[in-house]
């Protein structure tokens, strides 16, 4: 069983992810990242970002959302954001 549930959002662009243990993405605040760039100081986005078609990523303590460019297809993406969770989200 999986720690992040996929929840689509009015945006078809975007999915918001919670975690099924209740562990907060980030301690308190928010996060914002509109690029690679911007994201190289946070692990989390910094990989989020090397997906292909990643355009925004974005935290709060109970869920993160992530907006993927038009073009790019939610069925192969969602895999790869999964893994990366998976991976910096012990």
């Amino acid at each position: 069983m999986s720690l992040f549930n996929f929840h689509s959002t009015p945006n078809p662009n975007s999915l918001k992810i919670t975690r099924t243990d209740g562990i907060p993405f980030i301690s308190s605040g928010m996060a914002s990242f509109n690029s690679a760039l911007e994201a190289s100081e946070h692990p989390v986005a910094a990989a989020l970002f090397q997906i292909e078609g990643v355009t925004n990523v974005f935290f709060l303590s109970d869920f993160l959302t992530v907006t993927k460019h038009p073009e790019a297809r939610w069925k192969k993406l969602q895999r790869e954001v999964e893994a990366v969770l998976e991976r910096h989200c012990k």
